[in-house]
């Protein structure tokens, strides 16, 4: 299992249109994806429980892969997030 930790700094946290880039991202991957907030783990393929989180500004999330390709994946959906100025 991989998993990062990471700072969300977009100035309205997590919200629909960021969480669909990560969700998208996700979706290409075999692996098991989740993300984590105070002590909530959700499928990060899953808009609805991403948006469940209610993820803001500031906050600090874990994002796991486990599975086949969960190298690639992390690599993948940190990418994603960075380039979208999602995470810092």
């Amino acid at each position: 299992m991989k998993e990062i930790n990471v700072l969300v700094i977009d100035p309205v946290g997590l919200h629909a249109r960021p969480a669909t880039v990560a969700v998208n991202a996700a979706s290409k991957f075999k692996s098991e994806v989740k993300v984590a907030y105070k002590g909530r783990s959700v499928n990060m393929k899953s808009i609805m429980g991403v948006m469940s989180l209610g993820i803001p500004t500031q906050s600090e999330v874990t994002i796991s892969c486990e599975g086949e390709d969960e190298e690639e994946a992390i690599a993948a959906i940190e990418e994603v997030l960075r380039t979208q100025k999602v995470i810092a």
